[in-house]
């Protein structure tokens, strides 16, 4: 593994002058021959300097992935940091067995499923309502992967919400719960609190002042509760009915669980039906990926892409942009997905990495990021790989004139980073501006773009329950092979729990009650306290 670690960095080395516009130029038929399709998707990588060499090496450095693959199918505990399986894959599976310890876990997930089908179904229909009647509004608490997740798909796939409006809070500011009950009715709101403990302090904190605020107008506030989590008991001592808890396994970890009854409060907006498309889509792309060849493997090809361009190339983030503004959400759902999976600095066995981990994961939706950040991707000295996804059709009929001039733009701006503007062709503008001299060569040196900027476009036929399904699970699955090849555990995040430990010594001394701290952190204390209007 070494040895192919070395020989791509040497390929780079040797071959970073080139421009990719060469490739093409030595192989016409290149745009077709980079390229992955997968049950309708289609992932063009011409755009990046990887050639034919790079491609074999980089498939070479793979090769271990089919049987960390299988592992994971197989529900072995890959999770090893915390002895666990990392079988997320079995949320959306409907043949079986899949096995945890000896026993098909497949069982309890079709009866949870159903469960949460039955109570969807109920609440959509009124059966099961508020003190005010039918549920007009769903509020989920939770925060991290029971959030992100089904935040960005309830946006994804707002043309399918037919039940009830769907709102999230997260974040333990008092702002978010604020703005997000403002204009709510307390007596038509069901809210679900996801927490898989039922202690995350945020989330707590939050569903601690939403039953404050229901109680205010409801009289028993607990009867429109609900919950995603496997804490029975804490789950009773907040008065939540047993029919509507949730629970789910500690092999799906909360970044890979809106499969399931995190995904609940989508399956309220969207209803059971496209719900289950969803999970076709998701279901589709683990097919495809447990069988596919190495190198016709959307997965597979799509970490290589970021493997050649974070560990080898060295650039050191990457921009997703979907040109889909119902996707707005998509890149910080990933930032989670690959920073918290990948964002690790020692091997399985606890070695010190000898390369960089996961990149630093970033964007926006076209085209509004044109008119924001796009000017760094073009002539910054920096150099940020950009992942364009679009899609054919629009689900607005009487608006395809919107979505043939985002299609344009989407492929407009990758082709510019790629070719880029040559001084001489700046002069030609600026001489035709009527500019000579110095003054011309000055305008010039501004209007040029150098071009050679990487970056790959994922083609969706159009943005459905189906097609997300597929997406969400690519960047699942993409996650997992980069971290197979680097030999870190993507499903661990250790990283989270120094700074929760630390709140807790902070949180004393804002109150006066001294405490811990380092040096900075105690005179930023006292100069809050003293903000507030607080003896220091």
């Amino acid at each position: 593994m070494t040895e192919l670690w070395q020989q791509l960095a040497a390929h780079r080395a040797a071959t970073a002058a080139r421009p990719i516009t060469a490739l093409f130029d030595a192989d016409p038929l290149r745009a077709r021959r980079c390229a992955v399709a997968a049950d309708g998707l289609w992932l063009d990588w011409s755009k990046t300097a990887i050639d034919a060499q790079a491609l074999g090496l980089l498939l070479a450095l793979a090769a271990g992935v089919a049987a960390r693959r299988e592992a994971m199918f197989s529900g072995e505990r890959i999770n090893e940091t915390e002895g666990r399986a990392a079988l997320h894959v079995a949320l959306r599976a409907l043949d079986g067995p899949i096995e945890v310890d000896g026993r098909d876990v497949l069982p309890d997930v079709h009866a949870t499923l159903d469960r949460m089908r039955g109570f969807a179904r109920a609440v959509r229909a009124g059966r099961i309502a508020g003190q005010g009647g039918r549920y007009t509004d769903v509020v989920n608490i939770g925060i991290g992967g029971s959030d992100l997740g089904p935040a960005m798909a309830s946006l994804a796939l707002a043309p399918w919400a037919d039940g009830p409006r769907l709102h999230f809070l997260s974040n333990v500011d008092g702002a978010d719960a604020a703005d997000t009950l403002r204009g709510l009715d307390p007596e038509t709101t069901l809210v679900i609190v996801a927490s898989k403990t039922f202690t995350t302090v945020e989330t707590m904190t939050n569903a601690d002042t939403v039953r404050r605020w229901m109680a205010a107008s409801v009289a028993r506030p607990e009867l429109q509760f609900a919950a995603v989590s496997t804490a029975l008991a804490r789950t009773a001592d907040f008065g939540i009915d047993p029919q509507a808890v949730f629970g789910f396994e500690n092999w799906v970890g909360g970044r890979f669980s809106v499969w399931g009854p995190v995904g609940l409060s989508l399956m309220l907006g969207i209803g059971p039906e496209r719900f289950d498309e969803f999970l076709a889509g998701g279901r589709a792309m683990d097919a495809h990926f447990r069988s596919a060849a190495l190198a016709e493997n959307l997965p597979v090809m799509l970490a290589l892409v970021g493997i050649w361009h974070h560990q080898i190339c060295g650039y050191p983030t990457r921009a997703v942009l979907p040109y889909a503004q119902r996707l707005r959400r998509l890149p910080a759902y990933l930032q989670q997905l690959e920073m918290e999976s990948n964002g690790k600095g020692v091997t399985m066995d606890g070695q010190a990495l000898a390369r960089p981990s996961g990149p630093i994961v970033w964007g926006e939706p076209g085209t509004n990021g044109q008119h924001a950040f796009f000017q760094l991707l073009h002539q910054s000295s920096a150099v940020v790989p950009c992942e364009f996804i679009v899609a054919a059709r629009g689900e607005e009929p009487a608006l395809d004139h919107h979505q043939r001039l985002l299609i344009a733009n989407c492929l407009a701006q990758s082709g510019a980073l790629l070719r880029g503007r040559s001084m001489e062709e700046a002069r030609a503008i600026v001489a035709a501006m009527g500019l000579t001299g110095l003054d011309a060569e000055r305008q010039a040196a501004h209007r040029v773009f150098p071009g050679n900027r990487p970056s790959t476009t994922l083609l969706i036929p159009a943005l459905t329950p189906y097609t997300l399904g597929q997406l969400v699970a690519l960047y699942e699955h993409r996650v997992f092979v980069e971290g197979a090849i680097l030999g870190i555990n993507s499903f661990d995040q250790w990283g989270v729990e120094l700074g929760k430990e630390l709140a807790g010594e902070v949180l004393p001394l804002l109150e006066g009650e001294g405490g811990g701290g380092d040096p900075s952190t105690r005179a930023l204390v006292a100069e809050l306290r003293r903000m507030r209007g607080e003896k220091a």
